[in-house]
């Protein structure tokens, strides 16, 4: 399942300089207990999903998206999958019939109401419990617990400047930016959230945002 990380990104000015993590063993070792602690734990919910995503389509239970790392090293993160096998085909088709979505997908690379997305993937999405199997990152050492959520290439170079603050840290689970508002804030609080978050980083400032992460995955603020 386990894809070897590959190179960094040579079209980022910082990929491939070898930036000490954030946190240093302090971060990596609250990082390898928790994912532990939360993987024991949600191994019953982690089952029941896999059989529910199998038996949805009989399709692949996981997802691996090549998402840049610290460093710019490129690592598969991993999702439950919530999309219908012939994603590519459905969209083209759907974006076809659709001038207004098409205008969206431009813009935003995203669709509120995506076609792709399966019954139980929207459920999923809506829980963020698609998110689960990123625990294996998290152990593998490609994710942390909480930092800026993992980007593609296109995003990272919205950062601008503030790129080299997301390169020095681990991408994580969950971060400032899920739990200030998520989706429901501008593209460039989202940079300005991990770029705060990198630079006044403390294992309290950890503890305290996966605490106010529950009750906002509870209310669903923003999930995508």
């Amino acid at each position: 399942m386990r894809d070897v990380a590959k190179p960094a990104d040579a079209n980022f000015p910082q990929a491939g300089i070898d930036f000490p993590p954030i946190g240093g063993l302090l971060k990596r070792s609250f990082d390898i207990a928790g994912s532990l602690i939360g993987l024991v734990a949600l191994s019953p919910l982690f089952v029941m999903v896999a059989l529910l995503v199998k038996f949805s389509d009989g399709g692949p239970i996981f997802y691996g998206h090549s998402r840049i790392g610290r460093g710019g090293r490129i690592f598969p993160c991993l999702k439950f999958r919530t999309m219908v096998q012939n994603g590519e085909q459905v969209l083209a088709a759907y974006l076809a019939a659709n001038p207004e979505a098409k205008a969206e997908w431009i813009a935003t690379r995203k669709l509120k109401n995506d076609p792709r997305v399966t019954r139980v993937g929207a459920v999923l999405r809506k829980l963020s419990l698609d998110e689960l199997p990123q625990i294996i990152n998290i152990l593998q050492g490609d994710m942390s617990l909480v930092g800026p959520r993992p980007v593609v290439r296109d995003e990272l170079e919205i950062y601008g400047s503030s790129a080299v603050y997301y390169l020095k840290s681990r991408p994580g689970l969950t971060g400032l930016w899920q739990v200030s508002g998520r989706n429901d804030v501008s593209y460039d609080s989202r940079v300005a959230f991990d770029r705060h978050y990198v630079e006044n980083w403390s294992l309290f400032e950890d503890i305290r945002i996966i605490i106010k992460t529950v009750p906002a995955v509870w209310m669903s603020r923003g999930c995508y």
